[in-house]
């Protein structure tokens, strides 16, 4: 649905991506995640035809994003600052998404209020900033759009709406294959609706995996050893990181785990046991083996 070939952006003699390739297929939510600075919203800014692309190729259904009005009429971006006009009432702005976006449903947008309950009356401008994001929600998931790009959505939502809106967008992509990217330094919330990851650093692309499988790539460990085996962990490759409390070694390895197990029980452990890893825990431990500095985070 979404695919970003050798996409590469200078800001002046500052590269921010380099040769990004991304696939986000048809009716899946996408999380791009990073550290501060990565790239992510210049790319985002790609794909939703803000920025021009001098170096690659971004298409939305086959068809390039830049000036092309037919596919913008079903891109819609929702940014940590959504943009409305200043003087808008809800009801006004809606009219003017209306005239906007062709497949526009006002059956949709009367469901939706009716569940967020705010009055469409009132400007926008004097809402909270989780009421205007609510309403962002509203008009954009009213518009209908073949691909909805989220940059940090829920910031300023409480925990209750956050899974309202939420169950919102998951409902779009199993009932009519709507395309999620989402961007949020929220891994535990990603981590609860994303079917892919992609994990950028530096400008580039490192990682683009199912969660599954991403998750299913580094595991973490907890050994104590007997007489032996202590010095042959340190030798194992793929290790991405290791420390010790008390007798407890807990390593954290890449590799499939049916080979991993097999090779830290050829150290003759006395106790080796596997843990599943967050997607929060994996992100560092990439980024860490990458030469990342987490040396006052990783435990």
């Amino acid at each position: 649905m979404i695919k970003v070939k050798g996409l590469t952006k200078f800001f002046d003699d500052f590269k921010v991506l380099d040769d990004v390739n991304m696939d986000v297929r048809k009716g899946t939510i996408y999380g791009l995640i990073g550290p501060n600075g990565a790239g992510k919203t210049t790319l985002i800014n790609h794909i939703n035809g803000v920025l021009f692309p001098k170096s690659g190729e971004i298409t939305v259904d086959g068809e390039n994003v830049f000036e092309n009005e037919a596919v913008k009429q079903k891109v819609l971006n929702i940014s940590d600052e959504w943009f409305f006009y200043s003087t808008y009432t809800i009801r006004e702005m809606m009219k003017f998404y209306r005239s906007i976006y062709a497949d526009f449903n006002m059956e949709r947008y009367e469901a939706i209020g009716k569940l967020f309950g705010i009055d469409e009356r009132r400007q926008i401008r004097k809402l909270s900033k989780g009421m205007k994001k609510q309403v962002a929600f509203w008009l954009s998931l009213s518009a209908m759009p073949d691909v909805l790009i989220l940059d940090e959505p829920l910031d300023g939502l409480d925990p209750v709406m956050r899974k309202q809106v939420m169950n919102l967008v998951i409902g779009d992509v199993a009932d009519r294959e709507m395309t999620v990217l989402v961007s949020s330094h929220n891994l535990r919330e990603l981590e609860d609706i994303c079917d892919w990851v992609g994990i950028i650093h530096k400008g580039k692309m490192i990682i683009e995996k199912p969660l599954d499988d991403l998750k299913g790539s580094v595991h973490k460990y907890q050994l104590v050893f007997g007489a032996e085996g202590e010095d042959s962990l340190q030798t194992m490759d793929n290790i991405l990181h290791i420390s010790k409390t008390g007798s407890v070694f807990s390593v954290i390895i890449r590799g499939e785990h049916q080979e991993t197990d097999k090779q830290l029980q050829a150290l003759k452990p006395v106790l080796c046991e596997r843990i599943g890893l967050t997607l929060e825990e994996v992100f560092i431990y990439e980024l860490g083996g990458l030469g990342y500095d987490f040396k006052n985070i990783i435990v």
